[in-house]
């Protein structure tokens, strides 16, 4: 039997609470505590505005047991949250007494993880501003609340443990951004609005559009390398606070929704504008190359360069494009996103689209599959930032090309980029010669503006 009851970060702590052998390592790093201390920070913010403001602070699962007479409860899941609310409440108040302060720690790990993040919230407060630890000490009583749900049966708390961890699917960085900024637009116009215009959207195509897209591109803008996009990463996307006074966010609230990928965004409601901002300019830029006579060329050799589907005059859309695109090699669909990264940089900071522009930008992506024998996301990675590889020396052109998109001037600087096409017998791979050549004739073109 289970159950739950709502109750402050404060009543939780002075529970008889147990740490079982079975739970992992306390992993939790000074950037969990930042980010934690900031979240808090946030709160009693809120709560000097509203009266009865309660913040929720996540859910506990404990398997409550008796041991030689005296009720105790096992942490079965929320460990990580419950120990650094614990180093908290410990900085605030060295006096603070409870079970906890004599469970043992076997793991370097934990020792670690628990000697650094006490030393990141010492140092916090010694910075912080007059009054903050009367705050947070309020906070911890009043409006920090946990979900704290109790089982007798230790069977029991692991179904809701794995229930609470796979409850349909994992949550993507993109659910925990939306979650994010609907919270600063909560109970504001536009909040239902904004819910209905994001569950409309298919998961999969806004998983992809940060993955594939936003994220790379920030990071080979900027000349840095980059992962896949987790849920560590999501402080990019959390935009401008409505209340932050730093110099740099007057001018992002006064640019509203004239949105830059490289450049931050006023966070709540813009948030989801960004989002379909960026997928219908992805979807409007892949329509070009379907139907556009003057990027014939581009679609061509997108489609048949593999020899995989010949029928590119059927495709005259953004949805038949990428069906088709799908068909093709890994590698070469490597190579293919890099050429959408590229255009969709390009245009988001010049809003032209010069066709000589975007065969230059797709002749640098696609020579980068005539280079490569085995071409994937490490290769695209230091190719994308200029980077050479010092052992191989496989690539014709090296060039940062985002970098040089976003510190141009004019489009006509893109346009204007100087590439190979011919290259040494140790830099091709057969396989791809009819890629080559169909490059090389894309690059004899003149240039023209597409409006």
């Amino acid at each position: 039997m289970s159950k739950a009851e709502i109750r402050s970060v404060e009543e939780l702590l002075g529970r008889e609470l147990q740490i079982p052998p079975y739970q992992r390592p306390y992993k939790w790093t000074k950037k969990n505590i930042t980010d934690l201390l900031l979240d808090i920070e946030t709160s009693i913010r809120e709560a000097k505005k509203y009266k009865d403001f309660k913040y929720r602070v996540g859910t506990v699962i404990l398997h409550k047991k008796i041991e030689e007479g005296k009720l105790t409860y096992d942490i079965v899941d929320g460990q990580q949250r419950i120990l650094s609310f614990l180093l908290l409440k410990l900085c605030l108040s060295p006096n603070f007494t409870c079970s906890l302060l004599s469970a043992k720690f076997s793991s370097k790990v934990t020792q670690k993880n628990l000697h650094e993040n006490c030393q990141a919230i010492r140092e916090w407060f010694a910075f912080a501003s007059t009054g903050m630890r009367k705050d947070f000490k309020q906070a911890m009583k009043k409006h920090l609340e946990v979900v704290v749900i109790t089982v007798d049966e230790v069977s029991e708390a692991f179904q809701l443990f794995d229930s609470q961890n796979s409850r349909g699917r994992a949550l993507y960085p993109h659910d925990l951004l939306k979650a994010y900024h609907l919270r600063i637009i909560s109970g504001k116009k536009g909040e239902e609005r904004a819910v209905e215009e994001w569950e409309v959207k298919d998961p999969k195509a806004i998983a992809e559009l940060f993955r594939d897209y936003l994220f790379p591109i920030w990071h080979w803008a900027r000349r840095r390398k980059c992962g896949g996009f987790t849920t560590a990463d999501i402080d990019l996307y959390k935009g401008v606070e409505p209340d932050s006074e730093y110099a740099y966010a007057y001018r992002v609230r006064r640019t509203g929704a004239r949105y830059q990928i490289t450049e931050p965004f006023p966070a709540g409601r813009d948030f989801f504008k960004m989002v379909h901002h960026y997928m219908q300019m992805l979807k409007d830029l892949k329509r070009e190359i379907a139907v556009n006579p003057a990027l014939q060329e581009v679609k061509e050799i997108l489609i048949a360069s593999s020899g995989r589907d010949k029928k590119n005059t059927l495709i005259t859309s953004a949805e038949e494009l990428d069906e088709a695109l799908d068909r093709q090699p890994v590698g070469f669909r490597h190579a293919c996103r890099l050429f959408f990264c590229a255009l969709l940089c390009y245009y988001d900071r010049f809003g032209v689209l010069d066709a000589r522009a975007v065969k230059r930008l797709f002749t640098w992506a696609m020579m980068l599959r005539v280079n490569m024998q085995h071409l994937g996301f490490a290769s695209i990675n230091k190719y994308a930032i200029g980077e050479r590889d010092p052992q191989k020396d496989q690539y014709t052109n090296v060039i940062p090309v985002l970098s040089m998109i976003v510190s141009a001037r004019k489009h006509t600087e893109i346009s204007d980029i100087s590439l190979k096409v011919d290259v040494e017998p140790r830099q091709s791979d057969e396989k791809w010669e009819r890629l080559r050549k169909g490059l090389r004739a894309l690059n004899q073109c003149d240039a023209t503006i597409i409006e």
